[in-house]
């Protein structure tokens, strides 16, 4: 019998209240169940909501700087558990194992970012226009934040958004992916095997429809941060203003590489690779799109279709795999039906663009990696979302058409360009409209400690990471002091 997971409130591991469960299965090998876990209700994410409510008035009086303290023995912990949370992850969403580990990686780099973030929640104070006066402002805790996350980083993402609320002091209200209960779980346990206090971090499993709609739609709820689709951000948007929720969404992208004809082809050939077919392609930071300058465009082409097909395709925990299985039978089937349109828009495709069913694949949700060329700036594949190992290649004639072409989409979040003129790498940091620009590096890999997020409908303006996500889960409250021993009025006294 597969093993039952709980939901984690107010400290204690407990059921739904429904009784009911779902399965969940490695995507490498469908007869794995990693196990059930509860398809929770409103009134599960009600109690949540109540327990955090609860624990929010003691947690936000605990120093900042002990609340960091807290978090430095999660990454501990992290660092110590590192290889089996990873190995735990691949079996879990099927990306392979160096990826997993960075993943975990990733929040222990959060973590001790987060810890010492403790020490610098840093105050802004100005001068007075008065005589013995003094103007302060200070960061304070805004109340329950609801933390809706992805499968594609399930214990990088929740962690770039958990850590920082804690530390601001807000208590929290969890709900993962329902493909990656399990890492989250794991994570949750570690939170509490560090000493959070109970009621401060809640777990609650199930679907958006129920359980993330419950958190967007409850008056109790002081904040959400979101990462997923673009469609359903702007469903969260529209349904948190109602009670003027603050809300933070990290959506969509359909990111660029763009290769100059100056350009170290060998460099550039690894970085598309790996920003293309890492992670299956399933990022919001993956190279969808490549760009390439006409003079270098058919031998670029042929290097990257040589390498593609040599791609070994099979289960993230065998160590020659370079890539996994789509994280289900449904986003297999997005990909597919995109390789359909791609065709029929009159594409050419270079290599895959077909499942893998038997053998070794036979049990799992695997596709190959798929290069279209002759594709068109206003055709389906340039334009939309796929995520997954697709990967479409425009061709053009300069720098100026190279970023119209990266321009023309309705994300915004990474971009890149590979180029030995820096001039032109310069133009393209100002010209390109996306949060994320590299050079000379493919459109993936973010740093723990840069802000993290895009422009358009990628987003919402707010960021992940860095030092700027600590604005949005902060109030600031100004403070006048005025130690005269009179009556004074500002503008009036001022004339």
């Amino acid at each position: 019998m597969p093993r039952k997971y709980q939901n984690f409130i107010n400290g204690k591991w407990t059921d739904s209240s429904s009784g009911e469960v779902f399965e969940n299965r490695n995507p490498a090998d469908w007869e794995d169940v990693i196990g059930e876990f509860p398809k929770s209700t409103t009134a599960d994410v009600e109690s949540a909501i109540q327990s955090a409510k609860n624990a929010f008035d003691k947690w936000r009086l605990i120093p900042a700087p002990k609340r960091g303290d807290y978090l430095k023995k999660v990454g501990d912990i992290m660092t110590e558990r590192k290889e089996v949370i990873a190995r735990e992850m691949t079996r879990e969403m099927g990306k392979v194992l160096a990826e997993t580990r960075g993943d975990v990686q990733e929040g222990i780099d959060t973590a001790y970012y987060a810890a010492s973030e403790g020490r610098r929640l840093f105050g802004l104070n100005a001068p007075s226009e008065l005589p013995d006066k003094m103007n302060l402002s200070f960061r304070m805790p805004v109340g329950v934040a609801g933390i809706i996350t992805p499968w594609n980083f399930p214990m990088a993402i929740p962690t770039w958004k958990i850590f920082p609320a804690l530390v601001c002091g807000n208590s929290v209200v969890f709900k993962p992916a329902s493909d990656t209960p399990k890492t989250a779980t794991t994570f949750v346990e570690i939170l509490a095997e560090a000493g959070i206090p109970e009621g401060v971090v809640n777990l609650v499993h199930g679907s958006g429809r129920v359980v993330g709609n419950a958190l967007v739609t409850s008056p109790d709820i002081d904040l959400i941060s979101f990462t997923g689709s673009t469609e359903v951000g702007i469903d969260i948007s529209e349904k948190s203003s109602k009670t003027l929720k603050r809300v933070s969404l990290e959506l969509g992208g359909k990111n660029a590489v763009i290769v100059m004809e100056d350009a170290n082809l060998e460099l550039a050939l690894e970085g598309v690779l790996w920003g293309a077919f890492g992670t299956t392609g399933q990022r919001c930071t993956a190279t969808s799109r490549l760009i390439l300058h006409e003079r270098i465009h058919d031998l670029f082409v042929k290097l990257l279709s040589d390498r593609a097909v040599k791609l070994n395709v099979g289960n993230g925990l065998d160590s020659a795999t370079d890539m996994g299985p789509c994280i289900n039978s449904a986003q297999r089937e997005v990909v597919d039906s995109y390789v359909k349109i791609g065709l029929e828009e009159g594409a050419k495709l270079i290599c895959g663009g077909e499942k893998l069913t038997t053998g070794r694949h036979s049990k799992g949700w695997f596709y190959t990696p798929t290069i279209f060329t002759g594709i068109t700036p206003e055709m389906r594949l340039a334009k939309e979302e796929i995520f997954g190992p697709v990967l479409s290649v425009l061709k053009v004639k300069n720098l100026d058409e190279a970023i119209a072409v990266q321009n023309n989409t309705q994300y915004g979040l990474s971009s890149s360009i590979y180029t030995n003129n820096v001039n032109d790498a310069f133009t393209a940091v100002r010209d390109i409209k996306s949060g994320i620009t590299y050079i000379n590096g493919p459109t993936i890999g973010a740093e723990a400690h840069m802000p993290f997020g895009g422009v358009k409908q990628t987003g919402n303006g707010h960021r992940e990471g860095g030092w700027t996500v600590y604005d949005f889960y902060t109030e600031w409250k100004t403070v006048y002091f005025d130690y005269s021993g009179k009556l004074q009025k500002a503008q009036i006294d001022n004339n």
